[in-house]
C-alpha cells in the first residue's frame, strides 16, 4: 500500500467518479483504476460499489477512506516538519505577547516579520504572563514576549530591549526636586 494509492481512493470517494478523480490526481483513469484494484486485492476488500451511473463506498470502504485521509494528513504534517527543519522561517510562528506591550510592539514586529519572512505565517496570542508560560510549556505557542521577572527556570530567555521608567509627580511635590526616587 502506498500514499499514492491512498490519495487515489480518497479522490474517488470525494468525486464519486473515476474520471474526475483521475483528473484531480493528474493521472489517467486506467492508472487510477489499476492502482485501486491493486489496493483492493492487497487488502482483500471491496472499497467501492461500481454501477453504470454511480460509484459509492462500501461500509468498510468508508472506514478505510477515513483512515486513508488521516494518514495523508499525517504525511503532509511530516513534510511540513521537514520543511521547517530545512528553513525555520518557512513554518508558522506562534507568538505570545503580554497585553501591556502588544499594542506598542506588534505593529512594527508584524511588519518586520512580513518583510523578513513573507512565507512564514504569524499567529499572535495576547495574554497574561502566567497563561503565556503555561502555553509555552504545553507547546501551544513557540515563543513569548514578556516582562521580567517570571518564575520559570526551564525557559531560555534573551533580552529584547530595555525601557526606562519615569516617576511622575506634581511639580510642587516634595519628590519633584530629587533626581532619583
Amino acid at each position: 500500500m502506498t500514499l499514492t494509492e491512498l490519495k487515489y481512493i480518497v479522490a474517488v470517494a470525494r468525486e464519486r467518479h473515476f474520471g474526475r478523480a483521475a483528473e484531480a490526481c493528474h493521472v489517467s483513469q486506467p492508472t487510477l483504476s489499476v492502482a485501486i484494484k491493486k489496493l483492493e486485492e492487497e487488502l482483500e476488500v471491496k472499497l467501492f460499489e461500481r454501477s453504470a451511473n454511480e460509484i459509492s463506498l462500501t461500509a468498510l470502504g468508508g472506514e478505510i477512506v477515513r483512515q486513508a485521509q488521516s494518514v495523508l494528513e499525517q504525511a503532509a504534517g511530516i513534510k511540513e516538519i521537514a520543511k521547517r527543519g530545512k528553513d525555520p522561517l518557512a513554518g508558522p510562528l506562534r507568538l505570545g505577547v503580554i497585553y501591556t506591550i502588544g499594542p506598542y510592539l506588534l505593529p512594527d514586529l508584524v511588519r518586520q516579520v512580513i518583510d523578513q519572512a513573507p512565507q512564514m505565517p504569524l499567529m499572535l496570542q495576547e495574554n497574561f504572563t502566567v497563561k503565556l508560560l503555561e502555553m509555552l510549556r504545553t507547546g501551544e505557542i513557540d515563543c513569548a514576549i514578556m516582562a521580567e521577572p517570571f518564575p520559570d527556570a526551564g525557559l531560555a530567555t534573551a533580552p529584547l530591549y530595555d525601557e526606562p521608567f519615569m516617576a511622575a509627580v506634581p511639580s510642587h511635590h516634595p519628590l519633584a526636586q530629587r533626581n532619583s526616587v
